[in-house]
């Protein structure tokens, strides 16, 4: 299964001198950005300036890259073959980012050009919400994302019933193809705070987890509501401690507990 993230952030490919900044502010991912943050006259500098960037970082040494944990992804623009292939050979430890997933089929001619790269499947529409299931268990796909700004333009509303809706689809969707649990979609208003927490808690109780922001302000609250509170950890090691062996238990608490609940266990310790 692919890595936990915790915290993601967006920088516009045609902002060069933002990306070492992005990697030292400790997001767990960057997402260096081809489509929306980037105007249609920009974007061949983007791209250069991203593979650019790329190669620089495929030649380095791991002692001169003290940041080696965290995930680089490129959200490249939709039906844009060339913009895949010039990730590609770049050479970099890379994931690519793919707009307006609406079947699973749009991802083969995708994964023919990656030549291996994980793919994030980001499900914007109404139509792709449907079709989660199958876009999740595409071989190729190793995330799914889901874009709620676009979504809701399609959909015509931003109501939290209709977006609770989409989150739990592609939840399911995930899980059920064996990829991890999705990331919260960039909250929108950078000044407000906490709507972010409140959203974003919102999004943890659905079970989801981590969230993108467009913003390195948004990260420590991204990063505060999904760290595992004294009462989960301690929840957590008393499961371990009473059922790993297999069998019913119960804690001191007197919770009965069972083996079933070991992978929630585990999930809060990050083991």
């Amino acid at each position: 299964m692919t890595e936990r993230v915790i915290t993601g952030l967006y920088v516009p490919g045609d902002r060069p001198d933002r990306f070492d900044k992005a990697v030292a502010t400790g997001a767990g991912m960057i997402i260096l950005d081809l489509e929306d943050a980037v105007a249609p006259e920009a974007k061949p500098a983007a791209l250069e300036a991203v593979t650019s960037w790329l190669r620089a970082r495929a030649s380095g040494s791991a002692a001169e890259r003290p940041d080696e944990n965290c995930v680089v992804q490129v959200r490249v623009n939709a039906g844009v073959d060339h913009e895949i292939v010039a990730v590609r050979d770049s050479g970099a430890d890379v994931e690519l980012r793919i707009p307006k997933v609406e079947h699973a089929r749009d991802l083969d001619r995708v994964a023919e050009q990656a030549a291996g790269l994980p793919l994030t499947a980001l499900i914007e529409t109404a139509l792709g919400v449907e079709n989660a299931a199958a876009i999740a268990a595409h071989p190729a796909a190793t995330r799914v994302a889901l874009g709620e700004s676009d979504l809701a333009s399609d959909i015509g509303t931003r109501d939290a019933l209709a977006l609770d809706y989409a989150r739990v689809r592609l939840l399911f969707a995930a899980r059920a193809a064996g990829l991890p649990a999705p990331m919260l979609s960039a909250y929108p208003d950078i000044r407000d705070l906490d709507g972010l927490r409140a959203d974003t808690e919102r999004g943890r109780r659905l079970g989801w987890v981590g969230r993108t922001a467009i913003h390195p302000s948004q990260l420590a609250v991204i990063a505060d509501v999904f760290a595992p509170t004294d009462a989960e950890l301690d929840w957590a090691r008393s499961v371990l401690a009473a059922v790993e062996a297999g069998g019913v238990a119960t804690l001191a608490s007197g919770e009965m507990v069972d083996p079933a609940m070991l992978g929630r266990a585990r999930s809060i310790l990050g083991s």
